[in-house]
């Protein structure tokens, strides 16, 4: 990592060349997300020098701000309070605003008799690329990754006292819902803070998911990690079997849950997501001390832990090896076998749905055309 000289140094070279050679100038001197972020500012007509203006903002905007947000914020609230006491002395704060950049709440050392911490943890003041440049908290909403800015790497000079760490939020549809901010005036880089949000980020997300109408909730993660956690993937079903909402950590580990997004009118339906009757989630609900073996149409397992709504993870560990050996040995091999028919109907079914063309039925089941040749035993023309 460069010496904070050297760092500071590079980002002046950088400020140069932005108003010296425009856009073509920065590209290899900062991070690419950062060299997007001074391009549009400077598409937008704005120069550095300009002067950043914080809209003021009344107690009724702050309110209605809060109000309109406050599904987020609530989900927020514990985890906020924790960022608290990790930042309690190191004069940086945690800032959380909606998908448009405003701010809907704000914590930790916040020093209200200094204007430039004061001005911006503001509810209701807007945050946005549009507003106030080059931020962590635009970066983060335009590119929808997390993002590490230090001093002048803000577009603006009026902003180049912050240093901050970003990271979008997204919610159990799918879609960014707003953002977390860790920033700090005048204060010593700490890009580690970046790691903090982005973990303060999921414990958020997978509260929102949690949050939201289900019947049944499957904790997911590869065999061999433990679950019960916040990496866990988080899978919340209906009644008939619809995927209603899923965290980050799901839509990574199982793509299909990433094409597919929840907020599209037609729910996915367990069925196409697992390789295993929807309703085995249920009958493993009724024992919610053990986990399942859950297999996945790309031919990977994933261990389950099957909760219905609104009850509580068994105490101590989710996973005792017993009960893992006792939950998988369920199925037995009469089990084993019925699984693969149904597996193997259901290839047959789409292979006939798409009029025997393979490559769409692999597509539609997000298999290769390898498996279905072999679970059908057909021939490769």
């Amino acid at each position: 990592m460069p010496m904070p000289l050297a760092r500071l140094d590079g980002i002046a070279r950088a400020r140069q060349a932005l108003l010296h050679e425009g856009a073509t100038g920065i590209a290899k001197l900062i991070d690419p997300l950062i060299a997007r972020s001074w391009q549009r500012c400077l598409a937008l007509g704005h120069a550095p020098q300009q002067r950043v203006g914080f809209d003021a903002v009344s107690a009724a905007a702050m309110r209605r701000a809060r109000e309109r947000n406050r599904v987020l914020t609530q989900a927020a609230r514990d985890t906020l309070r924790d960022l608290g006491r990790a930042l309690a002395d190191t004069r940086y704060f945690a800032i959380l605003t909606n998908a448009d950049g405003v701010v809907v709440d704000a914590s930790g050392p916040i020093d209200r008799s200094d204007r430039r911490a004061d001005l911006i943890t503001r509810a209701g003041v807007d945050l946005s690329e549009r507003c106030v440049g080059t931020t962590a908290i635009g970066a983060a909403l335009t590119d929808l990754q997390p993002v590490w800015l230090h001093r002048g790497e803000h577009f603006f000079d009026d902003t180049a006292v912050y240093s901050c760490a970003g990271v979008p939020l997204f919610g159990p549809t799918g879609t960014c819902v707003g953002m977390l901010d860790l920033t700090g005036v005048e204060v010593a880089e700490r890009p580690e803070l970046l790691h903090l949000a982005m973990q303060s980020a999921r414990s958020i997300e997978n509260t929102l998911t949690l949050q939201h109408p289900h019947v049944l909730l499957l904790r997911l993660n590869w065999p061999g990690h433990p679950l019960g956690g916040d990496t866990d993937a988080l899978v919340a079903l209906d009644a008939d079997g619809r995927v209603v909402a899923c965290n980050r950590a799901a839509r990574d580990m199982v793509p299909r849950l990433h094409r597919h997004a929840v907020a599209q009118q037609s729910l996915l339906h367990a069925g196409e997501v697992f390789a295993l009757p929807f309703e085995m989630l249920f009958d493993a609900s009724r024992h919610a001390t053990a986990t399942i073996d859950v297999p996945l149409w790309s031919g990977l397992h994933l261990q389950a832990l099957a909760l219905p709504a609104g009850q509580p993870l068994p105490r101590g560990s989710a996973l005792p090896p017993t009960q893992r050996a006792t939950a998988t040995a369920t199925l037995g091999t009469t089990g084993q076998r019925r699984l693969r028919d149904i597996e193997t109907a259901l290839i047959r079914d789409t292979v006939k749905e798409t009029r025997g063309n393979v490559a769409e039925a692999a597509a539609r089941l997000g298999v290769s055309r390898a498996t279905i040749y072999r679970r059908l035993g057909l021939g490769r023309s």
